[in-house]
C-alpha cells in the first residue's frame, strides 16, 4: 500500500492526506487561485474543507503570511463557495 503524502493546514494545524485539504497557489505572476486538482504549478497552500479553518485563517491573515502579500476578499469567498458547495 503506497503511503498518502501529509500535508498540514493553515487555519488549524491539523496534519491530514493531501487528498482531504483545498489547496491555494500562487503561481509565479503572483495570481491566487483556488485547486482542487493539487497539481497547478506554483507555491501551494492546504486548508481543510471546512468553514471554521477558513474563518481562523481570515481572521489571523495567515494566508497573506505564507504568500507574503495582500489576498483580496475576492479570494476568501471564493474559498466560502468552494467550501459551502459540497
Amino acid at each position: 500500500m503506497k503511503k498518502q503524502p501529509q500535508r498540514t493546514c493553515i487555519g488549524c494545524n491539523s496534519k491530514k492526506d493531501k487528498k482531504d485539504f483545498i489547496r491555494i497557489v500562487k503561481n509565479k505572476e503572483n495570481e491566487i487561485s483556488i485547486d482542487r486538482t493539487g497539481k497547478k504549478e506554483g507555491r501551494g497552500a492546504y486548508i481543510c474543507d471546512d468553514i471554521t479553518c477558513l474563518e481562523k485563517l481570515i481572521r489571523s491573515k495567515r494566508l497573506e503570511k505564507v504568500f507574503d502579500m495582500k489576498i483580496s476578499n475576492e479570494i476568501y469567498e471564493n474559498l466560502r463557495g468552494v467550501i459551502l458547495d459540497k
